[in-house]
């Protein structure tokens, strides 16, 4: 088992965004109105996992049209919110390509949830065998504010079910290859549907905690990122990782978006 840390180019955010903070501000979060001092650099992350059954991404980041056009790429909203940055050789699609890797020669693309940054990128490995998403994220997608909804028009995303697992905060989640080896693990409450992943590596688990929290000081300081779509629940998922994190089985937990998380293999 390899996993790949990919950093895919990375945003320019309020911290309120990254870390909730109390205000007089009605959202923080948005960076409206807040001054430059408040913004922070972050990195936007892609795991490629391979795992003796298949090839496994894990988000897709952004799509080199970031580089173009960012104002219609993500839409008047979200761009008066954040910054994308994508330097060559750094979009998912290229560093594919370095690999060796064709978006065809891709059993899986997992996609955490579907907020713009985790899948802007989805039409460079639109060729895969399977995209798949939680049936609850797909819906919320579909329902709520903040989705960005062209960034899948007309690509096939397969949808499953929260079934009964040994692990996370709820104990649901899907066992990908129904061997233990990879959990797709239900913790929400920064979006409806958000999934962690635990990875079975040699020496115990390995976390991929999207963003359940933006860093780990997240988890140490239980600050929940600036949105959430179910306070409570955010609470519950980030607690679960902190707890997790201290089990002596578990080898490592890797937010999103940490900027003292850098591009390696893990084996």
């Amino acid at each position: 088992m390899k996993v790949h840390i990919l950093h895919t180019g990375k945003v320019l955010i309020d911290r309120a965004l990254a870390y909730r903070e109390k205000s007089f501000h009605p959202v923080p979060y948005t960076g409206w109105f807040r001054g430059k001092n408040k913004k922070i650099w972050v990195p936007v992350s892609s795991y490629l996992i391979e795992h003796p059954k298949g090839l496994i991404l894990v988000d897709t980041s952004w799509h080199e049209e970031i580089r173009l056009d960012q104002r219609k790429h993500l839409g008047g909203l979200a761009y008066s919110m954040f910054r994308g940055e994508l330097p060559e050789g750094e979009s998912i699609a290229e560093q594919l390509k370095d690999l060796g890797i064709q978006s065809k020669d891709l059993d899986f693309v997992i996609l955490s949830h579907m907020h713009s940054d985790h899948v802007s990128g989805l039409r460079h490995v639109c060729n895969a065998k399977k995209i798949l998403t939680s049936e609850l994220e797909w819906n919320a997608a579909h329902k709520r504010l903040g989705y960005i909804k062209s960034m899948w028009a007309n690509i096939t995303i397969d949808t499953f079910k929260w079934m009964d697992i040994p692990y996370g905060p709820f104990k649901k989640g899907y066992d990908l290859f129904g061997d233990g080896t990879i959990y797709l693990v239900f913790t929400p409450g920064h979006s409806d549907g958000l999934m962690s992943l635990l990875v079975q590596m040699r020496n115990g688990w390995l976390v991929l905690a999207s963003d359940v929290g933006y860093s780990e000081r997240s988890w140490k300081e239980m600050v929940l990122p600036g949105i959430t779509t179910d306070k409570t629940a955010a609470y519950q998922s980030l607690k679960w990782l902190q707890d997790f994190s201290r089990k002596p089985d578990c080898v490592r937990v890797i937010a999103n978006h940490d900027p003292n998380i850098k591009p390696e293999i893990i084996k």
